[in-house]
């Protein structure tokens, strides 16, 4: 009988020792990796938010120079400045408050009803309870 070969299972016990042996540095590649994606993602998030208000800023600008001319316009009709100016400002009005209704209809979104159902139990089994953009609908 030859005695240098080991039986099956210490071969694959050192194998599992190597295995355990090399976890550490794989979980340490994995987390160095992790905290590097979130370095670059936080300044990525800082440019976009900076771009963002930019953008705003400018946007901003534009909405006022576009009122300015067409304010300008109706003056130039021969509109008095008085309904002029509240033509423009009724017009505005109406826009944000279309706004302001459709963030209405998707504050129940953030809820996040489907997850809260599936999350309480016994919830799961019931009918879906219809948001407020729904119930808009069917009313």
């Amino acid at each position: 009988m030859d005695t240098d070969t080991p039986p099956a299972h210490e071969g694959w016990f050192e194998t599992l020792q190597s295995v355990l042996a090399e976890l550490p540095g794989l979980i340490g590649d994995r987390v160095e990796l992790f905290a590097l994606e979130l370095q670059r993602a936080g300044r990525a998030l800082a440019q976009i938010v900076a771009l963002i208000v930019a953008a705003a800023v400018l946007g901003v600008t534009a909405w006022l120079a576009l009122w300015a001319g067409i304010t300008l316009a109706l003056l130039e009709a021969g509109l008095h400045w008085a309904p002029a100016l509240l033509l423009v400002l009724a017009a505005n009005l109406a826009a944000a408050l279309l706004a302001l209704a459709r963030v209405r209809s998707l504050l129940p979104q953030l809820a996040l009803p489907g997850t809260r159902r599936h999350l309480v139990p016994g919830a799961a089994r019931t009918p879906a309870q219809p948001t407020g953009e729904a119930q808009g609908a069917a009313a």
